[in-house]
């Protein structure tokens, strides 16, 4: 009897890992779409029939239901051209952002490769070793003086921190150059003091507005969703856990009237401080956009990039840090989207 064919130790760790992925991700939709249904009422039963087909037969898998059953429970009806969030870690990824787009894990990077002053970095800690913010190596004790010049607080990120996770405020008073080696490689940043408008809707933390960017095959980039993320009362600073989340309006920068919480719950106005979000514009949001478009031509690798961008107190756009792999699309597609429709990444996966 011949020996069945032995799997690969690698393909084996890629089946297990994608199938976890996928697993995971359906868990969070339809965990969503409970709570959307519970808040909105039961889906149309043939609108979600035209998502399951959508994903059998256009996306090339029944997997991606789930997400796309729960933008329609959220928008009332099913839109084609939604990409599901683990069509797009699958599929998009792998194909548009690859290796390259991994680059934006690397904190150290991103004033060097896009050239530009907007990233508010004053500092680098890269193996160990401290560098300026023109990338000059420091001892610790030139590294404190320079981090600290213009204010006692700062920000230092960790590579790869995401989700505000891996994000640390340090003081001048504390500040132990020993005891943040043992942090890891990142990159140090100004503690900026955000745009009064912004601390109406919560002064405890720097509200950030997230902006995400394509670049089609022509080499034109384009905005393709845009929110406002703020945190809590007790939040030093934006958490993916605790957040609020609102949608603004490409075309003029104005807040949506419905806010919406990490559970997909919405809200009309933010529940510590009650500011009311209907018809408030976002100060300088057309330039943010002017800003990032700029950049994602510069990095034309990767084709599907999230900023994360910031308006200080002196009016000033500040970019806090850019995603160009799996950016996170679930938001953008529950509220404003399809996002990424006539780009043909509904066909990627027969490629």
């Amino acid at each position: 009897m011949p020996s069945k064919p032995k799997i690969a130790p690698k393909e084996l760790y890629n089946y297990v890992k994608t199938s976890y992925y996928n697993f995971s991700h359906n868990k969070m939709a339809n965990k969503a779409l409970k709570t959307i249904e519970k808040e909105k009422g039961k889906a149309n039963p043939k609108e979600l029939k035209l998502a399951e087909a959508y994903a059998k037969d256009i996306l090339g898998w029944k997997g991606y239901a789930p997400w796309l059953k729960a933008y329609t429970a959220m928008a009332g009806e099913f839109k084609e051209g939604w990409l599901p969030e683990n069509y797009f870690g699958n599929v998009v990824v792998p194909k548009l952002q690859g290796e390259v787009g991994k680059t934006s894990f690397l904190k150290p990077l991103s004033k060097r490769l896009f050239e530009s002053d907007a990233f508010s970095d004053i500092g680098y800690l890269v193996n160990r070793s401290f560098y300026d913010k023109n990338y000059k190596i420091c001892s610790a004790s030139e590294i404190k003086e320079k981090l600290f010049s213009e204010s006692g607080k700062i920000v230092f990120k960790l590579n790869n921190s995401f989700q505000g996770r891996g994000v640390f405020v340090l003081e001048q008073a504390t500040f132990n150059t020993k005891q943040v080696v043992k942090f890891g490689a990142g990159v140090f940043q100004n503690y900026i003091e955000q745009h009064s408008f912004f601390n109406q809707i919560m002064p405890n933390s720097v509200a950030t507005i997230r902006l995400l960017t394509v670049l089609d095959d022509f080499g034109e980039s384009s905005l393709r969703a845009a929110y406002l993320r703020v945190g809590r009362n007790k939040d030093s600073h934006v958490k993916s856990s605790s957040q609020i989340v609102v949608p603004i309006a490409l075309d003029s920068g104005n807040l949506n009237e419905l806010g919406h919480s990490k559970m997909w719950f919405t809200i009309k106005e933010h529940p510590d401080t009650n500011f009311k979000f209907k018809g408030e514009q976002i100060p300088r949001f057309k330039e943010m956009v002017e800003t990032v478009l700029t950049m994602q031509k510069k990095m034309s690798f990767v084709r599907c990039i999230g900023w994360d961008v910031v308006l200080d107190k002196d009016d000033k756009i500040q970019v806090m840090e850019w995603n160009g792999f799996h950016t996170g699309i679930g938001f953008a597609e529950f509220t404003q989207g399809p996002c990424f429709k006539n780009l043909g990444w509904e066909h990627l996966w027969k490629e």
